[in-house]
């Protein structure tokens, strides 16, 4: 049985917190530290943008300053998701496709749902894998609504998967900030999303707090990938890298609006 770095509940910026995504990947890449899950929040609320959108077609920039929620480019591809301060559990698997033992993209993802699937039944949902399509990333569906959604990158042999757990969900709030360019109002909005997105609130027909949920997808992830899970910290190097890009990348403009960067 493998034994996985566990990097536990921490909030951060949405800069921050794509930093350190992104130099956790870039130190696995390089063969410097374990496989590695690491839980997060947002503090305060964002939007994330896949790598290759447009946020002024995507996000209500306006709308999001008003409101003090931070946009940010994620380096994995996907579409654009509101993270919630209060509402919602980031979690980021960081490992080499062969331990996780796949072989393409559509596999992987559903090896690391496993454990968001298998944390979901604990917690009394009972949730569904779903493929995705040409617009949406492969998610996790309670009677076809979305619980779960992820986006994966990867580098030299290293696959990153991120993605959210929605433990509550404020669809007003959600829609006020992310572009839906068809719909002619919000309640137009509304009325769709409230078919296709739910959350555990919603399923259990109680609030779940941030650590009832940590508790549950730690005990999912080492049910579903047969691990061990040891509680770390980001090394040196680790913490070097995320700084970096935090200050050179993800909190300019430069990335976060047009995609583009120095540090690539």
């Amino acid at each position: 049985m493998h034994t996985w770095r566990l990097l536990e509940v921490k909030a951060d910026n949405a800069f921050m917190n794509m930093a350190i995504d992104e130099a956790i990947l870039t130190a696995h890449a390089s063969k410097q530290v374990p496989n590695t899950l690491r839980l997060y929040q947002w503090s305060p609320s964002a939007v994330s943008i896949g790598k290759f959108q447009n946020p002024q077609n995507e996000v209500n920039l306006a709308n999001c300053q008003k409101l003090g929620v931070s946009v940010v480019r994620r380096v994995s591809g996907g579409g654009t998701v509101y993270h919630d301060e209060q509402g919602e559990l980031t979690f980021c698997v960081t490992t080499s496709t062969q331990d996780l033992g796949v072989k393409d993209i559509a596999s992987a993802y559903l090896k690391v749902y496993d454990g968001i699937k298998d944390a979901l039944r604990l917690l009394g949902v009972s949730a569904d894998f779903s493929e995705g399509d040409e617009k949406n990333c492969p998610n996790l569906t309670v009677n076809n609504k979305k619980i779960s959604g992820s986006a994966q990158t990867r580098k030299s042999g290293t696959v990153m998967q991120h993605g959210t757990l929605l433990l509550d969900v404020d669809l007003e709030k959600m829609f006020s900030l992310i572009r839906v360019p068809w719909a002619k109002s919000l309640e137009e909005i509304l009325s769709i999303a409230r078919k296709r997105i739910t959350s555990v609130k919603n399923e259990v027909g109680h609030a779940v707090s941030a650590a009832t949920a940590t508790n549950a997808i730690l005990v999912g992830f080492r049910n579903a990938l047969r691990i061990e899970l040891d509680p770390g910290e980001l090394t040196a190097f680790e913490k070097k890298t995320a700084e970096r890009l935090y200050k050179d990348k993800y909190s300019t403009g430069d990335w976060n609006l047009d995609g583009k960067s120095i540090l690539g």
